[in-house]
């Protein structure tokens, strides 16, 4: 198990100094990979590093994204961040589940912006959901508070070495980038035989096939199946 296989991703983040505390709380629990995607701010700027404090050194080697599909491209599970339980039908996860979580793969942790949150459209590449629980009458946590407490419990986890994790695959987890492609041509396929109508609907119908399949967890094996069988179906002649 390796702290540099946690990635913790800020989407669309709107403050300099929620930034600088959030890096500062990756170097308390010995993280490092942090990666911005579209900041609404200059970034960096001299806010983001008087707020990190000691921790300049993962505001230098964070990395900048314009889109979220490709800062999730070498990532194998998406743990996705809310701050309340959404009607689709995502996977949640308590902070105990957790430690269910195969660290020896590519892992992101995603924040959303601190005024809205993620969209469904973020979730939908999520293997997981997690909501912290907190006071129902006063839900909202600033968001370097929650990467604090999300570090903190990893930490916890990746502490305790004689932790033994079963995995249910001899083949490795498929990272993103490959996920996406496998559902952009399950899409395009789609689209050629007119399933996805009407249009106006078309956007919601890609988002929940998206989420079904980023919550399975699919291995490289599996994923070759799925690519062979849809396959077989488009070149197949019905008479």
């Amino acid at each position: 198990m390796s702290y540099s296989n946690v990635h913790f991703i800020l989407f669309k983040p709107q403050l300099a100094e929620n930034i600088g505390a959030c890096a500062r709380a990756l170097k308390n629990f010995n993280f490092s990979k942090l990666k911005i995607v579209s900041p609404k701010i200059s970034f960096p700027n001299e806010k983001v590093f008087a707020t990190s404090v000691g921790a300049k050194d993962i505001i230098n080697t964070s990395k900048v994204y314009s889109n979220f599909e490709d800062a999730i491209k070498n990532i194998n599970c998406v743990i996705a961040t809310s701050s309340r339980i959404r009607k689709k039908n995502y996977k949640h996860l308590s902070l105990n589940e957790l430690r269910k979580i195969n660290f020896k793969q590519k892992i992101a942790i995603v924040f959303g912006p601190e005024a809205s949150g993620l969209t469904n459209n973020e979730l939908s590449y999520a293997n997981y959901v997690i909501k912290l629980p907190t006071n129902n009458k006063f839900q909202s946590l600033n968001l370097s508070h929650c990467v604090i407490l999300l570090c903190h419990e990893i930490f916890k986890i990746l502490n305790k070495k004689i932790k033994k994790f079963d995995s249910r695959y001899k083949n490795k987890q498929v990272n993103k980038e490959e996920l996406n492609k496998f559902v952009n041509f399950l899409v395009n396929s789609l689209d050629q035989i007119g399933f996805l109508q009407p249009y106006h609907k078309r956007k919601s119908m890609i988002e929940n096939i998206r989420t079904i399949f980023h919550k399975m967890n699919l291995s490289d094996k599996e994923m070759r199946i799925l690519l062979g069988i849809i396959g077989s179906l488009k070149n197949k002649k019905v008479d």
